[in-house]
């Protein structure tokens, strides 16, 4: 089935949301952002604050946000930089990705282009198109193709903030992260080498590992389920949950919703990726669900 088969658009409050043939909201033209996806028996995967505010210029607080071309506060520019708050465009037209990207599987091209406003504050051309892609297997794919169209160089730093929904944050434990080092973002950035098998929650975390392996599990332990989470062209790792104290300050986010999501990001932060002239650089998240004991 192609592309135009499966997915179709739906204006709504200023924002445009594609849905699959089944009517399940998934991507937003609003940040670029993937919204939802669930299993094959219908459990969504993704977490979405009931406080969402679904309007530009704020950020979903939920899904799968694209921090670009600033991650945090890292920089002169807002908070996660400026892509998770842009409309996108449906990008007709993309240069071609390998069969393996396309074949078997209901997918969309999303197209950013900075505006003038964006170039004020950041003055660099680019054109960023991202691949959603979701296979028969349940398998979710996104690919970011970033291009420098400007005539000198410029550096960024990207992340896929994943919010990934889980039953009780206590029963939740992640694998892949083990004697990598991480920079505490709790303890002004401080350098820390992780010493457990598994990362378990019982407090705020907000951390980026560094040099971390390409896959990474996020094992659920009250409903046996596990995402695998594989990557390509990112090297770093986030893990962030906000608990108690922090979510009471957030306005987009419910007091107790901490107990039930986890940010866990392909990333590149650390070391900014520089592009020169007409080069492009690729960004690759693969998530995959398997039941886990």
């Amino acid at each position: 089935m192609n592309q135009s088969e499966n997915i179709a658009g739906e204006q709504r409050a200023g924002v445009e949301i594609t849905k699959d043939k089944n009517g399940i909201e998934q991507v937003s033209l609003h940040g670029g952002q993937v919204l939802s996806w669930k299993t094959d028996r219908g459990e969504e995967l993704l977490f979405t604050s009931s406080k969402a505010i679904f309007k530009p210029p704020a950020a979903v607080r939920g899904g799968i946000p694209i921090c670009f071309p600033q991650f945090g506060n890292r920089g002169a520019l807002e908070q996660h930089g400026f892509a998770r708050n842009k409309i996108w465009v449906i990008d007709s037209n993309p240069p071609p990705l390998h069969p393996n990207d396309s074949d078997g599987k209901t997918y969309i091209d999303l197209l950013l282009k900075p505006s003038q406003e964006d170039l004020k504050v950041w003055p660099h051309s680019f054109e960023f198109r991202l691949r959603v892609a979701l296979a028969a297997d349940g398998y979710l794919t996104m690919i970011s193709r970033i291009r420098n169209i400007n005539c000198k160089p410029f550096s960024f730093s990207f992340a896929y903030h994943t919010y990934f929904s889980v039953s009780d944050i206590s029963e939740v434990r992640v694998e892949g992260l083990e004697t990598r080092d991480y920079l505490d973002n709790l303890y002004q950035r401080e350098r820390f080498t992780e010493q457990g098998n598994a990362l378990t929650f019982e407090s705020e975390v907000d951390r980026v590992y560094l040099n971390s392996r390409d896959i990474v599990a996020v094992f659920d332990h009250e409903i046996k389920r596990t995402v695998i989470i594989r990557k390509e062209g990112l090297p770093d790792v986030v893990v962030w949950n906000p608990w108690e104290k922090k979510s009471k300050l957030l306005v987009d986010f419910g007091d107790e919703e901490y107990k039930h999501m986890l940010c866990v990001d392909g990333a590149a932060i650390e070391k900014p990726i520089t592009l020169k002239p007409g080069e492009e650089w690729t960004g690759r998240l693969e998530l995959s669900v398997v039941p886990s004991t």
